[in-house]
């Protein structure tokens, strides 16, 4: 903990995701001191139920509604394809965290700024009139007292719901195709994207949709219940509703005329992400004791946040080595494709950063390992050291699902002159295999308008982070070299310290100024003598290879 004379200027960051509401408090010399969170299933239970979960009674409901459970802080439907959350479950979280909070003595005066993330793409329906309550709040009840009647819809689409692929082909068809709607809105269209979302409720619901008088993101929708008004979508976060003209930063007539009528003044006017939206309502300062001159920063998404809080530079790139492997990419001259994802850049407005995401990660490695390593990942890392940069021309496609990036599934083994094997060798696979992902990810990233830059780092986080042979690998095939750091908390921290620069944005100051005295990451890899060389030579045969598989699986001459 640190000292409180320390803390007289602080910041908080906070992160509405999909199964917790969370929230940190960074002092000056930007150090944690503070955390806490609410999880949606275990902590309020009249939403998701847990057995033996305790809930303070203020909180606790009158009657337990038995099919409004959720699991992961969602409700699926019936059809598989419909994922929703409660609106008011995102509420009672965070009245239930600042009661927390005040309940242990945190002081809220020392609150100089505050900012936060969300879960992407999921949107808010507020009811005509609910701005007038927002702006009238009583210090004596908790918002979800005061906002019950608040929506015209109860249930919010999220990330996870796929329910809208004919509002999809409806919007791509309008825009002329997928490609002319990706360099438009920095992404084709995909059903868990805001605007799709819209269309779909203006289609099946059509009163519901003409009694809204504002439709939030859920990072905007957060910062709202913090101004007491209703706080602007920011760029980068807008970047993910098929809405966004990103080189313009306004929003897409044709996309919006496509989706609803009267849309542009349901979602009002977006703005920078490191805006001061205005100040926070009195309801805080009279309730919990802010300081009334507490200014609340444009709240974005969770992985725009993210990309803050690992304090991404220009031509940095961030590796998750997870179930799922992504890609977090700062651009300068981006490429929207039909894969990927292009948003607006939350800490600099005249650039942008990507998404890439590859479905076959960590438990691909781990049936490797599994099948050619002994189950044993010290047989796996004496793999990669023994084989060679380049596995002698031997490469190899490991796709036991269905790949996100590129749509391909199975496994594919080629010897150096390209010609298609059924086997390797274990020592080899195992190289084919971290070689093979970490080609892909380059050139996946060169296809968005990524390049290797001499001040180039590589941040690798996930558990495959701790695999230093495995991280050499990543150093030799992008040729720069590899940090580790603990990302844990990062949008929420990131949160923070686009808290601090906002305060500072005003005066022109850069992000990387504002978060140069955090602790830096620590060097695990760099490239060995002679990768460039290797590589270079490889990942063309790669490319060409990785195409004539999709080509194949397609029916589609090579």
């Amino acid at each position: 903990m640190a000292d409180p004379a320390a803390r007289r200027c602080c910041c908080l960051g906070w992160d509405f995701s999909t199964q917790q509401v969370k929230v940190v408090a960074v002092d000056a010399d930007l150090n944690v001191f503070y955390e806490n969170s609410v999880h949606f299933d275990r902590d309020i239970p009249e939403f998701g139920y847990v057995p033996g979960a305790r809930v303070p009674g203020r909180f606790a409901p009158p009657t337990f509604c038995s099919n409004c459970r959720t699991q992961g802080g969602v409700h699926v439907h019936k059809d598989g394809l419909t994922v929703t959350s409660p609106v008011l479950m995102w509420v009672q979280a965070l009245d239930m965290l600042l009661e927390r909070m005040k309940a242990s003595g945190f002081d809220f005066s020392q609150i100089v700024a505050l900012s936060g993330a969300g879960q992407q793409h999921g949107s808010i329906y507020w009811k005509g009139g609910a701005s007038r309550t927002l702006a009238s709040l009583s210090p004596d009840l908790l918002l979800h007292q005061q906002l019950q009647d608040c929506f015209s819809i109860s249930d919010s689409p999220v990330w996870m719901d796929s329910s809208t692929t004919a509002q999809c082909r409806q919007l791509e068809a309008t825009m002329g195709g997928a490609q002319a709607l990706s360099h438009l809105t920095g992404s084709r269209a995909y059903e868990r994207f805001t605007g799709n979302q819209i269309a779909k409720i203006y289609q099946q619901n059509p009163e519901a949709y003409s009694q809204t008088e504002r439709i939030s993101l859920v990072s905007s929708f957060s910062a709202s219940l913090f101004l007491g008004s209703y706080s602007p979508i920011d760029y980068s976060d807008g970047s993910g509703m098929n809405l966004l003209q990103i080189h313009d930063k306004v929003w897409s007539q044709p996309c919006l005329n496509a989706c609803a009528p009267h849309l542009e003044e349901k979602l009002g006017r977006p703005v920078p992400s490191c805006a001061v939206v205005g100040a926070i309502s009195a309801y805080y300062v009279q309730r919990y004791g802010f300081h009334p001159g507490c200014k609340v920063v444009a709240f974005t998404g969770d992985n725009p946040a993210s990309l803050a809080g690992m304090q991404l530079d220009e031509g940095d790139i961030a590796v998750s080595l997870g179930t799922s492997d992504t890609l977090f990419l700062w651009l300068r001259e981006p490429k929207p494709s039909l894969e990927g994802h292009i948003f607006c850049n939350p800490v600099d407005p005249q650039h942008y950063m990507a998404l890439l995401c590859f479905k076959n990660g960590s438990l691909m490695r781990e049936r490797i390992r599994d099948e050619s390593a002994s189950c044993s990942w010290g047989e796996f890392s004496k793999a990669l050291r023994t084989t060679e940069m380049g596995n002698s021309g031997n490469l190899g496609f490991y796709f036991d699902v269905m790949e996100i990036t590129p749509e391909i599934m199975g496994r594919h083994r080629f010897n150096s002159e390209s010609h298609e094997v059924s086997a390797f060798p274990r020592d080899v696979e195992v190289r084919a295999l971290i070689e093979g992902q970490f080609m892909a990810k380059r050139i996946h990233a060169e296809g968005l308008g990524y390049r290797v830059m001499p001040k180039t780092k590589i941040l690798a986080t996930g558990g495959a982070s701790h695999n230093r042979d495995i991280l050499q690998v990543l150093a030799d095939v992008f040729g720069a070299p590899v940090y580790v750091t603990d990302t844990a908390n990062s949008a929420c921290v990131g949160s923070a310290y686009r808290a601090f620069h906002g305060l500072e944005a005003g005066a022109d100051v850069p992000f990387a100024e504002v978060v140069k005295f955090t602790p830096h990451p620590k060097l695990a890899a760099t490239p060995a003598p002679g990768a460039a060389q290797v590589y270079e030579a490889l990942l063309p045969q790669y490319a060409k290879l990785e195409q004539r598989i999709w080509s194949k699986t397609r029916g589609a001459p090579e």
